[in-house]
């Protein structure tokens, strides 16, 4: 072999291997599209996050509940101010109108609302049921809850607390009743020294006929309670109460049971004015208002009877105020204080007779 020969032959070699080489070289350089793709990361999708349920609406009753509780708040404190001694016959009609001014169930009506709006004053009681009703399906099967099982609401913290808030705006204001009524009871004795208290009552059918209608129509309720009611609601200005409440050890009375579970729906939001005609079925006693039926019936028929003046006051206080502030005191569990024993009759004095000897 030539010598010129061997170096092409030795350069053809060197030449395939620097080919080889640079191709392999290039290989591992530049990635082909597939080693690409495997390369290259899918980004990560972020699934968002769902909108957070809808919150509860506003604590709140329907305003048609809130008038109702003001009727009955101002009933109460119109009836309870009636101050004997009485000026005259005049100062007895308007006393009179005063007194018998409530149907039953509006009144009935009213003192569970009136309830419902001192219980919402607690606000560990408010925010424990607004804790747990924490979305729509919640809350929509807690009022189902609450209206099919009045023992429900004592689940929640301070129900105990919040029934003696509703005990206490109802109860002591209803002795305060009773009390007016058995002193203008007395005053229909006291009065009879003076002449015109013996007179007969002027239009004695027209007074008791206004005295009927009154039963059967519905409270208007005095503007500054019914503002006071939608303060003390919102939370702007709660309830006075007499005393400091506290639970009834001996459980609910019908009464403040439903003033509870009223309180509870209002606490979630749901007792919208839409509500009212399913609230309103809430807000009953029916031992209550036959109570209250009876007084009213008492009341009529006695001034049926009467005649002179100083009967009238005695209708009025027995029945229309008496009976009345008795029945609401004792819808909520407080015992009325015990009628005076009457006095003594007088000892009869045997006589003695002597038999004549003989």
């Amino acid at each position: 072999m030539r010598p010129s020969d061997a170096r092409r032959r030795s350069g053809g070699r060197a030449a395939r291997a620097i080919l080889i080489l640079a191709t392999t070289l290039t290989a591992l350089v530049v990635p082909t599209a597939d080693s690409l793709a495997r390369q290259r990361k899918a980004p990560e999708v972020v699934a968002p996050l769902p909108p957070p349920p809808p919150p509860a609406g506003p604590v709140g009753l329907p305003d048609r509940l809130l008038q109702d509780a003001a009727a009955y708040d101002g009933y109460v404190r119109a009836a309870s101010a009636t101050t004997p001694p009485f000026a005259d016959a005049s100062a007895v009609s308007k006393a009179l109108k005063q007194a018998g001014a409530y149907s039953a169930k509006t009144l009935v009506r009213g003192a569970v609302a009136y309830g419902a709006i001192a219980a919402l004053e607690d606000a560990d009681f408010v925010a424990s049921i607004r804790q747990a009703g924490n979305t729509p399906d919640h809350r929509r099967q807690m009022v189902g809850y609450i209206l099919a099982n009045p023992a429900y609401v004592s689940l929640f913290a301070d129900a105990g607390a919040a029934a003696g808030l509703a005990r206490e705006a109802i109860g002591p204001t209803n002795l305060q009743l009773y009390a007016t009524g058995r002193a203008v009871k007395q005053s229909a004795y006291d009065i009879q020294q003076q002449a015109w208290s013996k007179a007969q009552v002027a239009d004695l059918q027209g007074r008791l006929s206004g005295a009927e209608a009154q039963a059967l129509s519905d409270m208007t309720p005095d503007p500054d309670r019914l503002t006071a009611a939608r303060r003390s609601v919102a939370g702007v200005a709660p309830i006075p109460l007499p005393n400091t409440p506290l639970p009834n050890s001996s459980g609910n009375t019908p009464l403040i049971s439903h003033a509870l579970q009223l309180a509870a729906i209002a606490a979630l939001g749901e007792a919208t004015d839409d509500a009212y005609d399913q609230l309103a079925a809430l807000a009953v006693d029916d031992d209550t208002q036959a109570c209250l039926s009876a007084a009213k019936r008492n009341f009529h028929q006695c001034l049926a009877v009467a005649r002179p003046n100083y009967e009238d006051i005695f209708c009025m206080g027995q029945h229309a105020l008496r009976d009345t502030g008795a029945c609401l005191a004792r819808a909520v569990g407080f015992e009325v204080p015990p009628e005076p024993l009457p006095p003594p009759a007088a000892v009869k004095k045997k006589v003695v007779r002597k038999h004549r000897a003989g």
